[in-house]
């Protein structure tokens, strides 16, 4: 009995094992495929196109920059309101 849920556990490992290999060779494969594909994207594009991109780039990092610090001012004006808003109920209660 002991010897028969080895012998299971072995031949599942394998199969287990068999199965990564396969795994790892189609995503080798499929990573080939795709650095293929950016290479070829690569060699399409004018030197406007790259200047177009990185500017487009710039300009949606800065959103970004301005959207999280916007973000930040807000949350630190709601957190403020909160606890006007506790206070004022506190005091209510308390008179």
């Amino acid at each position: 009995m002991i010897e028969a849920s080895w012998r299971e556990r072995v031949l599942n490992t394998e199969d287990a094992l068999k199965a990564a290999h396969a795994e790892i060779a189609n995503q080798r494969e499929r990573i080939t495929e795709l650095l293929g594909q950016i290479v070829e994207l690569q060699q399409d594009w004018t030197d406007a196109d790259v200047v177009r991109i990185t500017t487009a780039n710039v300009a949606l990092r800065l959103g970004i920059s301005a959207l999280t610090n916007d973000n930040e001012r807000l949350s630190k004006r709601l957190t403020a309101a909160r606890d006007n808003a506790r206070f004022s109920a506190s005091r209510c209660r308390s008179a």
